[in-house]
């Protein structure tokens, strides 16, 4: 269709040879000068135009993605930005008025814009939940297997009034008084600044006036005690913690922000088997057209 080519054709842009196209995502259409039309299906014009979001990758990195999954015996179908994939904890309606979902992740930040229900910025932030146990590790003088236990048991984000102890198994019988205070005081400096970090991101994305509906955090560092109260005297905007959406059963994969790009991906996997069978059905019902026609001439020709 038109609309296919002229997205097809937003691909034509130069782009440096180790990194490849992973999505040409269209935002807006223009049908002529009529100008922020989001589905032009069905409208009559001379000149289709689109603004398009183009996500680039790696190609190396992708490859090695591909090799790790293979190795496993399993079979890559495509290959998905985690933001895109993420967004399924995000309403219609906070995509069409503009919202900033944070997916803290435990590599990585991963930062999305929408607005008029389609995604306007992405981007990357190199601290996530590894750098907080990271930092608990040090801060504690504990092993960094110790300290992911220490921070999923006792972390939080909300300051103490009084001084607190906890008694954690080291193992082989050993139980040691560790510091609440200082878990707490570690962990909310190192998140501050995480969130400090993506604020500023989203003020040079340009977008930041777009950010209506709120902030929308999600992913397994996102469950940590206080993550919302803190963002919201960060942000100054409405927070909350984001879970899967679209999908129904396994309460406990729901209600859980850390199967987030998980269920992204299937819903995802589903949507494109859904579009590649009714694709199939249309050229299998234009196949069947053109051969009752040419049955048609030749009976009467």
């Amino acid at each position: 269709s038109d609309v296919e080519n002229v997205v097809d054709a937003a691909k034509a842009v130069a782009i440096p040879s180790d990194q490849e196209i992973l999505h040409v995502l269209p935002q807006t259409y223009t049908v002529d000068d009529q100008e922020g039309i989001r589905d032009p299906i069905g409208m009559s014009g001379v000149r289709l135009e689109t603004s398009v979001h183009i996500v680039t990758g790696s190609v190396c990195a992708a490859q090695n993605i591909v090799k790790c999954i293979e190795r496993c015996d399993l079979h890559v179908g495509d290959i998905v930005l985690e933001q895109l994939a993420s967004s399924c904890v995000l309403t219609d309606d906070e995509k069409d008025l503009g919202v900033c979902m944070i997916d803290i992740g435990g590599g990585t930040t991963d930062i999305a814009l929408f607005a008029n229900g389609a995604i306007q910025h992405t981007g990357v932030i190199p601290i996530a939940g590894s750098q907080v146990t990271n930092d608990i590790a040090v801060a504690m003088r504990i092993p960094n297997r110790f300290a992911e236990q220490l921070k999923l048991l006792h972390a939080s984000l909300l300051p103490l009034t009084e001084e607190e102890s906890v008694a954690f198994d080291m193992g082989d019988g050993q139980t040691k008084m560790l510091s609440r205070n200082l878990l707490v005081d570690v962990v909310r400096a190192r998140y501050e600044e995480l969130f400090g970090m993506v604020k500023s991101a989203i003020r040079r994305s340009g977008f930041e006036s777009l950010v209506v509906s709120g902030i929308v955090l999600t992913g397994g560092a996102s469950k940590i005690e206080g993550a919302a109260a803190l963002a919201e005297s960060i942000f100054q905007m409405p927070v909350r913690i984001g879970m899967p959406q679209r999908v129904k059963g396994v309460n406990e994969i729901l209600s859980n922000p850390i199967f987030a790009t998980s269920v992204g991906l299937v819903l995802h996997a589903y949507y494109m088997q859904c579009r590649d069978d009714k694709e199939s059905a249309l050229l299998r019902g234009a196949r069947g057209v053109l051969q009752r026609m040419t049955k048609w001439f030749a009976h009467n020709f």
